[in-house]
């Protein structure tokens, strides 16, 4: 697979046969949770690119390793000059040693010089962010908007993604009782990407509204959603659809609609699932759901049940697989291998695309392609430790799954996605708009 992501070139022109990287170097940056994490920059050639490398709050087990240091008198154990030690040596020996004639080509070597399934020697951190750098570095170097010089999925060709919105955070996102993680609201009737950007910051506004008049908190979360202190889903989703229609859009598919992710692994022991103080089991929390699609304008929920719960997640999709889109994110870490197995079992009909769980561009982009053969949707996500960086707004263009999360309409870190996205669409009017 990773031979025929290598095969995809440019939609508009050929790309330079072969780049020479000239230097590569990593120092510690601080993302949006206060905590370290990686900035790489690439040089070839006159061209110098960099890329930050994002961080999760809630993370699957079996994600790539996000290496740390350990040492408790730095970030509290969480800096990151291990990985950037890596860069600056290894990785850097291997990258200078020779011209790359591919994304993939110096990916593949990379993954071979850490050894490891899971890039725990090396760290993914340290890895991706070569990845990502040199990929930005080769389209300056050729000339090219990062969005067209990317690999792309063949039969998916690039369009502009409807913006899931993080809008209200609970969870392990925010300081409050809420134990599902994001509600999120999708402008899947929008036009164009620039009206669903506006319906996202109209309805935005109209929610801290609401919550002000109800006497609510308008503090932030992680990701730039409100937090305030509720406990139950069903009246955030309540809330939400009052949002939508004060906002002036109706709530369904034809204006606005509502994404969930409970993470719901991080309520979950023992078999048992608590939200709200109350304990239910796997299939409670199917019927829950059933009945929640069907009071709300829900069309996508991610994790609804734990990463580890395989016979949840098996009723899940047999019981609602058909009139939502079911995302797994814990549990399929964009891991191909784990994916593969998902999709022969039908677990789920989505999945969460997120580079650093896997920790290559080439990897990522096999498991889109792998989703988009057998008919599972992709949605592009940041994660909740996030950086300036706008990467994955030209990914999800290059790649065109149709869908993106990353966060609400607020905070810096997440409005430079939403802003690329903007800078795209207004110089590219062709191009499509919505889900696959």
């Amino acid at each position: 697979m990773l031979t025929q992501v290598a095969s995809f070139l440019s939609r508009e022109r050929l790309l330079a046969m072969s780049y020479t990287v000239t230097n590569v170097h990593a120092h510690e940056i601080i993302d949006s949770r206060a905590k370290p994490t990686v900035e790489v920059a690439v040089e070839m050639e006159g061209v110098r690119a960099v890329a930050g490398v994002p961080s999760g709050a809630s993370t699957g087990a079996r994600e790539a390793v996000e290496l740390r240091d350990g040492d408790m008198n730095r970030f509290g154990g969480a800096g990151v000059l291990t990985a950037v030690s890596n860069v600056n040596g290894e990785l850097r020996d291997l990258v200078l040693s020779r011209s790359w004639e591919s994304l993939a080509e110096i990916d593949r070597a990379m993954i071979e010089l850490d050894g490891t399934e899971n890039k725990g020697r090396l760290g993914a951190n340290a890895i991706l962010g070569v990845s990502m750098a040199f990929a930005r570095a080769a389209s300056q170097y050729d000339r090219t908007a990062l969005w067209k010089w990317l690999p792309g999925i063949e039969g998916q060709p690039p369009r502009l993604p409807v913006p899931c919105f993080n809008v209200l955070n609970g969870g392990a996102h925010a300081p409050n009782p809420l134990d599902f993680q994001e509600f999120m609201i999708s402008p899947l009737g929008a036009p164009n990407f620039a009206e669903a950007m506006r319906a996202g910051a109209e309805v935005y506004a109209k929610l801290k509204s609401l919550l002000a008049a109800g006497g609510h908190s308008t503090g932030l979360g992680d990701e730039g959603g409100f937090a305030p202190d509720l406990e139950s889903p069903e009246e955030v989703c309540a809330l939400l659809v009052e949002a939508i229609t004060s906002a002036g859009y109706s709530a369904g598919r034809d204006g606005v609609m509502i994404a969930l992710d409970p993470a719901s692994s991080e309520f979950y022991d023992g078999g048992t699932y608590t939200v709200s103080g109350e304990k239910l089991s796997s299939s409670d929390m199917v019927s829950r759901y059933e009945k929640m699609i069907v009071d709300y304008p829900i069309w996508s929920i991610e994790d609804g049940v734990a990463e580890n719960d395989d016979e949840g997640w098996k009723a899940l999709t047999d019981a609602i697989g058909d009139r939502v889109q079911l995302v797994g994110d814990d549990n399929f870490c964009t891991n191909p291998a784990i994916i593969k197995r998902a999709i022969e079992n039908g677990v789920a009909n989505a999945s969460l695309i997120k580079v650093n769980q896997i920790g290559t561009l080439t990897e990522t982009i096999e498991a889109m392609t792998m989703c988009h053969e057998a008919g599972y949707g992709q949605m592009v996500s940041h994660r909740s430790g996030e950086t300036p960086d706008s990467f994955i707004a030209d990914l999800v263009v290059a790649t065109g799954c149709g869908q993106i999360k990353t966060g609400a309409p607020a905070r810096g870190e997440r409005i430079a996605k939403y802003n690329r996205l903007l800078e795209i669409a207004d110089a590219h009017p062709e191009l499509s708009y919505g889900l696959r």
